[in-house]
């Protein structure tokens, strides 16, 4: 029998997780009943009660609650309930989590969620789990189930939900996961201009005694791989697709944000960079392209995803931000420059080649390196073999090297 934290606005929706309580109690688990709620008293009695969680952040609850401001409410719970959600994980007093909501309910919960570790059961039934779900995920592996109809209770199509939605919770406690912890791990990024570069070279990584983390340079998997870098958990980056970048600086979908690329740096991890896929600009379908860039060059990748070719302009500017963060890393860190084209697409022949553009970031970026950073131009495709091989090896060398600097 594991333990599961039900965790919500019992003030509001205590009829809808006293109902998944049950159906985890019917399933063989016990529920952990976590009043989140700032209103009115709660409908059904907790095991945690709020004052409970708002004591564990520090928080006076009847002051606040006296002023009546329900925003300010739900940004306290949002502080609170992450750190009692952690401390009862860390103490193993929980196995898993369940929360259902609307925007506040949504909001205390994910964010107690967001504090959990990679692999914890978390679940999150919301009215808002059809939508943009990034700020709620965040890096971390929250599963959103769509609440279907409002969390407002219960009926034929709500109990469906919410009892499936306990079926999941209980299943995912009750997964055995088999992990192999021995092997250091390497983490990497890919895109699927950049696939075949990532096949070649993680099998050299792994022929070495690593195991490699690939994380799809989508804006979310980005900022995935720089969460998990600051951890202390990796021994190496190879970061071949940089794009995030591209979408960072010209406004397209796929952007990780300004502090891409910087987890290496503040942990002192060794690296590889690689300006992969910095051609292009991700968008959604045709029509969603902001018309200030009706004259560039685009390629319909699938008819969801439109790429937008990188000029000269931007393509410097690139060269110069990854300069910038690079300098940064203090581990032993290597970049190449893959010159027969950084993707599929802008090898010779394809349709984002473009010699001057790619001759801008190379050239910008070459020139804002510091001292002590490792270049080597390769007169190769980026998804070309020996490419392949050259920053699999390069990796290696620097993590032997940052090993000696230690024992030194």
């Amino acid at each position: 029998m594991a333990v599961i934290g039900v965790l919500g606005t019992l003030d509001t929706k205590a009829q809808e997780h006293a109902f998944v309580a049950e159906q985890i109690r019917a399933r063989g688990h016990r529920p952990l009943l976590i009043d989140v709620g700032t209103g009115p008293a709660p409908q059904v009695a907790p095991d945690i009660t709020r004052e409970e969680v708002a004591q564990a952040g520090g928080i006076d609850l009847p002051a606040l609650a006296a002023r009546g401001d329900r925003g300010e409410c739900v940004a306290a719970m949002s502080v609170a309930a992450p750190k009692l959600l952690e401390w009862l994980q860390r103490e193993g007093r929980i196995a898993g989590v369940i929360s259902l909501g609307g925007g506040g309910g949504t909001a205390i919960a994910t964010a107690a969620m967001r504090a959990l570790p990679i692999g914890f059961p978390k679940l999150m039934v919301s009215t808002l789990a059809a939508g943009n779900t990034a700020h709620y995920v965040g890096t971390k592996d929250i599963v959103m189930l769509p609440s279907i109809v409002d969390v407002a209770g219960l009926n034929r199509i709500s109990r469906t939900i919410l009892t499936r939605a306990a079926g999941a919770i209980c299943g995912m406690v009750e997964a055995v996961v088999a992990v192999d912890d021995a092997r250091p791990l390497i983490v990497a990024s890919m895109f699927g201009n950049t696939t075949a570069c990532l096949n070649a070279a993680v099998p050299i990584l792994e022929a070495a005694g690593y195991e490699v983390l690939v994380f799809h340079a989508t804006g979310a998997g980005g900022r995935t791989m720089e969460s998990l870098i600051e951890s202390g958990l990796v021994a190496g980056v190879l970061d071949i697709t940089t794009t995030e970048w591209a979408d960072e600086l010209v406004g397209g979908v796929l952007s990780a944000g300004p502090h891409r690329l910087e987890a290496a740096g503040r942990a002192g991890v060794p690296a590889v960079v690689v300006p992969g896929c910095l051609d292009m600009v991700n968008f959604g379908e045709p029509t969603s392209v902001p018309e200030k860039f009706r004259d560039r060059t685009f390629y319909a990748h699938n008819p969801q995803v439109t790429l937008m070719r990188t000029n000269v302009a931007e393509c410097n500017e690139l060269g110069r931000i990854l300069a910038t963060k690079i300098n940064a890393y203090t581990a032993p860190v290597t970049v190449l420059l893959p010159r027969q084209g950084i993707s599929v697409i802008s090898a010779p022949g394809g349709p984002f080649h473009d010699p001057a553009a790619d001759a801008a970031l190379f050239d910008a970026l070459a020139a804002g390196l510091r001292d002590g950073v490792q270049l080597q131009s390769h007169d190769r495709q980026i998804n070309a073999p020996a490419f392949a091989q050259a920053c699999a090896e390069a990796l290696l060398r620097n993590i032997v090297a940052a090993r000696s600097s230690v024992r030194r």
